[in-house]
């Protein structure tokens, strides 16, 4: 009654459910390569049939040089022979075939997992932080993806050299087979203990992993602020910190796994202690040969070892089952909506309005309220406001990545048809954000993100209008100098402008501009801005700026204070 009352309460719990869908998901992959994983199932259980057969053929040799079967010598030898060498061979194809589906399904999935991080809605995959993005990604995928060519075969070997060794033993001698099974309900006891807190282990382990791996990747980009401030001390002893934690948990797992494995070894030293004491009465009493006995022991060891393989495969469950279930909660989160756009990409003259518009992030208060803005071709717009004050939030909205509670976002064509803004409408807009986003790559490439077949010509037409091309003749290499992450070996000031001449590339005609010339001095500013409105490419550019001056270039400003947007006049009142 015990047994199904915490039965009960696992499902009630959702523990069961939980761990049958995260087998469902993990199905999916199995099913896409089942033929790759027959053969490789395959190829393992031959492997291990042979190797029984060995066991079997050792009999009759021993038996042959002790003379209980005489003329047996050059057949038993040749058949041990063979079936150890082919043991070995099928061994060998088994592990290439399992390297190269493991790297294909690893591949395909990380692949899949990193396209739907990409297309999640922004919102959603904002609460997580980028080192447990990457942790899930890569540790994750890995383990899950290793259990479709380590775990599953290798269960599969083991209850086939199980069963094989029990048959054969029960077919020589059915009382050493009931003694070699006595360890069976032990350990299937002892597995039940296990798996509950193991899963716990498991996941507080890879939590507190992706929290170290998260701080070590912030600690890196920030390493210039961290020394500036001189508190790489402090840095460190969180650190370590980190690290105590992972121990703590780690070696609580391990004291756990340690004291369950000798308790299974002392069980199966009892077991074949057992076996063995049979097997020397059998010799003793002449009811065997030197041989059989031989064969016995080699068997009654297997057949605890296949066991021992068996539940010990328990925690590499528990393991890609918490691995999946850590990247289930990612891929099910929802999608971005796409919307529809049908026609804009022929607009070239495209206003953007937001009327009436109030938003609040799904973990904060209301941050925009009553939002109305117009920007139309020609525009040159400035928003300025606190810090927090909602102005990147603006830009969000137009580009879709949040949906407002109230009000409306659209894009009028010069056709007079309205677009809702969503992820289709993107392509009408060219996106700076503020910060330093350039990528590890030469300046050509990171100007070809946007678009892929620019000419020469065009890269440096871009970076003539952002006034980039003068410093970046005299680089090494010129076009061609290679910058390191987030734009190392720039100055930001410099790194803006790259970024600016980039976005200009996908020509599309509103430009959004987020702190994208904070670095810039005022004369190269007015001379950036003049040159973007100027161009024709840019038709309609938003600027978001903590500088008054920046306002004077502008069509017309606004300022963001305590969620509003107000209209300024020409002199910044």
């Amino acid at each position: 009654m015990g047994l199904f009352r915490k039965i009960k309460q696992k499902i009630r719990d959702g523990a069961l459910r939980e761990f049958a869908q995260e087998a469902k998901w993990l199905w999916q992959y199995i099913r896409r390569y089942r033929a790759a994983v027959l053969i490789h199932i395959l190829l393992g259980v031959l492997g291990i049939l042979m190797s029984l057969a060995s066991s079997v053929a050792s009999k009759y040799l021993i038996d042959a040089v002790t003379g209980f079967h005489a003329g047996r010598i050059g057949s038993a030898a040749a058949l041990m022979v063979g079936m150890m060498l082919g043991n070995i061979a099928m061994r060998s194809i088994s592990s290439r075939v399992g390297a190269v589906l493991n790297i294909r399904i690893h591949n395909e999935m990380q692949a899949e997992v990193f396209e739907r991080i990409l297309s999640t809605d922004w919102e959603s995959v904002e609460q997580y932080r980028s080192g447990d993005l990457l942790n899930r990604l890569n540790s994750d995928t890995n383990a899950v993806s290793g259990s479709v060519t380590g775990f599953i075969p290798s269960f599969v070997s083991s209850l086939v050299q199980f069963v094989g060794a029990f048959c054969i033993i029960l077919f020589y001698d059915p009382t050493m087979a009931v003694i070699a099974l006595l360890g069976v309900p032990v350990s299937v006891i002892c597995s039940r203990v296990m798996v509950g807190r193991m899963r716990r282990y498991n996941k507080q382990m890879k939590a507190i992993h992706s929290e170290v791996v998260s701080f070590q990747e912030d600690s890196f980009q920030n390493l210039t602020s961290i020394k500036s401030f001189g508190i790489t001390a402090q840095f460190s002893r969180k650190m370590e910190q980190l690290q105590r934690q992972y121990k703590d948990a780690y070696l609580d797992y391990n004291r756990f796994s340690v004291y369950t494995a000798a308790f299974m070894s002392v069980v199966s030293m009892v077991v074949s202690a057992g076996c063995f004491g049979w097997g020397v009465y059998r010799l003793w009493a002449g009811a065997i040969s030197y041989g059989s006995l031989t064969m016995f022991l080699q068997l009654a060891s297997t057949l605890g070892g296949a066991f021992s393989s068996i539940v010990g495969l328990v925690p590499s469950a528990i393991s890609v089952s918490t691995s999946a279930g850590r990247i289930m909660n990612v891929v099910q989160l929802p999608e971005e909506t796409c919307g529809e756009a049908e026609g804009l990409g022929q607009e070239r003259d495209v206003t953007v309005c937001l009327t009436g518009v109030n938003f609040a992030y799904q973990t904060g208060e209301r941050v925009l309220r009553e939002i109305d803005l117009t920007a139309a071709p020609g525009d040159l717009v400035a928003i300025s406001g606190p810090s927090g004050g909602g102005k990147t939030t603006v830009l969000r909205l137009l580009l879709g990545l949040v949906t407002p509670q109230q009000g409306s976002v659209e894009l009028i064509g010069g056709s007079g048809r309205h677009y809702p803004v969503s992820a289709a409408t993107r392509s009408v807009f060219a996106y700076v954000p503020q910060g330093n986003s350039i990528f590890t790559g030469t300046i050509a490439e990171n100007l070809r993100l946007t678009k892929p077949e620019a000419t020469q010509d065009e890269l440096e037409e871009a970076l003539r209008l952002a006034c980039a091309y003068d410093f970046v003749k005299e680089l090494p290499g010129g076009i061609d100098y290679r910058v390191g992450g987030r734009g190392k070996g720039l100055s930001e000031g410099q790194a803006q402008r790259i970024a600016v001449a980039r976005a200009l590339l996908c020509r599309a005609p509103v430009l959004l501009l987020d702190e994208a010339t904070s670095a810039l001095d005022e004369e190269t500013e007015s001379l950036m801005l003049q040159n973007l409105m100027g161009s024709g490419v840019v038709r309609t550019c938003i600027v978001v700026t903590h500088r008054p001056g920046t306002r004077k270039f502008c069509t017309s400003s606004y300022a963001i204070r305590d969620g509003q947007l107000q209209r300024l006049t020409q002199g910044g009142s």
